[in-house]
C-alpha cells in the first residue's frame, strides 16, 4: 500500500465494533491515533441490507448489520466531507459485506484496504500491517 496520507481516517472493523484513527504522523510517517470506538446500534430494530439466509444465525445476522451500519457512517462521512483519505482495514466477512454499500463517492476517497482481522491488535501491529 502506497503512503497513509496525513490526516487520513482508518477505519478497523470487525462484525461487532471498528477503531476509528487519524494518522497523525508528519512527512509521509504513519502514526495512528484512536479518535473512537464504534458499536452496532439497535441492530434488533435495523437489520442486515437485503434477505438474511435461513441458516444465518443470529449473531451472523447481528455482524451484518453492523456492517451496513459502518457503510452507512463511512457514506456520510464522505458526503459531507469529515475525511479526504480512508483506509480500511476488515476481516475479510465484514469487508465483502460492506463494499457493495460504499458510496461512490466513498470509494473514490479510499487509498486502500486490507482483508485482515485487526480489531483487538495493538496500534503498532496495525501501523506495521499498514507500513
Amino acid at each position: 500500500m502506497d503512503k497513509i496520507p496525513a490526516d487520513a481516517m482508518v477505519v478497523v472493523a470487525d462484525g461487532e465494533s471498528a477503531r476509528v484513527f487519524r494518522n497523525v504522523g508528519a512527512d509521509g510517517a504513519l502514526s495512528l491515533q484512536q479518535q473512537e470506538l464504534v458499536t452496532a446500534q439497535n441492530v434488533d430494530d435495523d437489520g442486515p441490507s437485503g434477505s438474511a439466509p435461513t441458516e444465518q444465525s443470529p449473531q451472523q445476522t447481528d455482524e451484518a448489520t453492523f456492517a451496513k451500519q459502518l457503510a452507512h457512517r463511512l457514506n456520510h462521512g464522505a458526503l459531507t466531507n469529515a475525511y479526504a483519505h480512508l483506509v480500511l482495514v476488515a476481516d475479510p466477512q465484514t469487508l465483502g459485506q460492506m463494499r457493495p454499500q460504499l458510496h461512490k463517492e466513498t470509494l473514490q476517497r479510499m487509498h486502500g484496504e486490507l482483508a485482515k482481522t485487526f480489531t483487538n491488535s495493538p496500534v503498532h501491529d496495525i501501523e506495521r500491517a499498514l507500513s
